[in-house]
């Protein structure tokens, strides 16, 4: 293990950042460039392994001559004092496997790395490169969601060209070469051919990128085993994987029927080309988004028609409460007005006007009769009696004086107002 500070050329070590068979991973400042890379470097005794040493060199040259943009890109491979490394880019992110450690992710997550995967390895296919380790630890998400394959350490190099899968029958390039019958990969990830050790083409990652979109979906693996044993027994035989909907209900049935068929032990029924895989993920990624798109735009204009009647009920329940205001405003006013005047003394009214004499010159008599009548009813005491029966009577008393060539028709009203609990 390097300690930070040592140099390694231009690039100074920081700190490990990982380890494996094939290495140990190291972050290094690039004291020229003036930017952090990472380091995978060979220990002694790997790197006295003549076939570990092939593989080292076979990684560099593989990723080295692919340019995508989820592929992990490498700067150089050197040797330092006897130290050989390949410097690549730093990733700031997790593995796949650090992602789903507390639960399985959600299905458009899912979808979402297993495209950039598949895309990945459609560019990785196209070149002739098979990466046969594809695996959860060997995927690396960033946090803005980009997905990066590493580790080309186990890539099969078959020769440039333009197909997306070699056939098995294809020789491999002298130098690169597997051993007939070495089982080379990660036994819960790989095909039924890669784990018999036969030759295998791009229909392998399609197989292995199926176990990883599962496990990533459902957090079991398709064949399961208490041992590693029992897991390469499960994958060999001809037992299917249960079906997603066991572990994850929800999953849409166009999903359960792509990772079924990527999972087909016999490869002839598999995907036969990683881009066919990557256009049926495409396909139901965009749309399970143009549904929840739609949902969402639905349930906006639900909430929409909602918020509008709730509006509209508050305006009717704002008239009524209105109208019922000013009806009850009228009551309470016509209830004040009647105890108002019920509260009131009744005022009666009695007039005694001058009368008029129908002789010739001045209406002295007329004036004295109506002035005599009025003092006679002013100054009666029985105030129990009724104002009018008494004004009657001391009229008729009076009139009775009156000379009879004077008429009735002169008596007029002059209104008198007095009240009811007066005393007379």
């Amino acid at each position: 293990m390097l300690k930070p500070g040592t140099k390694l050329g231009r690039y100074e070590i920081r700190s490990q950042i990982g380890a494996g068979g094939m290495g140990e991973v190291y972050l290094a400042q690039d004291t020229r460039l003036d930017r952090k890379v990472a380091l995978k470097i060979l220990p002694d005794e790997v790197a006295a392994d003549p076939d570990r040493m092939k593989r080292f060199v076979q990684e560099a040259k593989a990723a080295s001559g692919l340019n995508h943009p989820n592929i992990i890109t490498i700067y150089e491979i050197d040797q330092t004092d006897s130290t050989p490394f390949i410097a690549t880019e730093f990733i700031e992110g997790s593995t796949l496997r650090e992602r789903m450690r507390a639960q399985p992710l959600p299905i458009g997550e899912v979808l979402n790395v297993a495209v950039q995967i598949a895309s990945a390895l459609a560019a990785a296919h196209a070149n002739g490169i098979v990466h046969r380790d594809i695996k959860p630890e060997n995927i690396i998400v960033r946090s803005d969601g980009i997905a990066k394959v590493l580790d080309f350490g186990l890539a099969k190099l078959t020769g440039q060209g333009s197909k997306d899968w070699v056939d098995s029958g294809a020789p491999t390039q002298p130098h690169l070469k597997t051993d007939s019958g070495v089982v080379i990969g990660t036994a819960t990830y790989m095909s039924p051919e890669q784990a018999r050790g036969h030759e295998v083409d791009g229909r392998t990652d399609i197989f292995s990128l199926g176990v990883v979109i599962y496990e990533l979906r459902t957090g079991h693996l398709p064949f399961e085993g208490s041992s590693i044993y029992e897991i390469m027994a499960a994958i060999l035989s001809d037992r299917e994987s249960p079906p997603l909907s066991r572990y994850s209900p929800e999953v849409p049935a166009e999903m359960e029927r792509i990772v079924s068929k990527a999972l087909r032990k016999n490869r002839e029924e598999r995907y036969q080309t990683i881009k066919d895989l990557l256009l049926d993920l495409q396909s139901l990624k965009q749309q399970l988004e143009f549904e929840r798109t739609h949902q969402t735009r639905l349930a906006r204009e639900d909430r929409a028609v909602q918020v509008s009647r709730v509006t509209a009920r508050r305006k009717q329940l704002l008239g009524v409460l209105g109208i019922l205001l000013l009806i009850g405003g009228a009551i309470g006013y016509a209830w004040w007005r009647q105890a108002h005047a019920l509260s009131q003394p009744e005022i009666k009214s009695l007039a005694v006007l001058p009368l008029k004499s129908l002789d010739a010159g001045e209406n002295y008599l007329g004036l004295g009769i109506a002035d005599a009548a009025i003092r006679r009813v002013s100054q009666r005491a029985d105030s129990s009696c009724d104002r009018q029966v008494q004004c009657a009577d001391i009229l008729m008393r009076t009139l009775m004086l009156w000379p009879q060539r004077n008429s009735w028709e002169s008596i007029r009203c002059w209104k008198v107002r007095f009240s009811a609990r007066m005393t007379v």
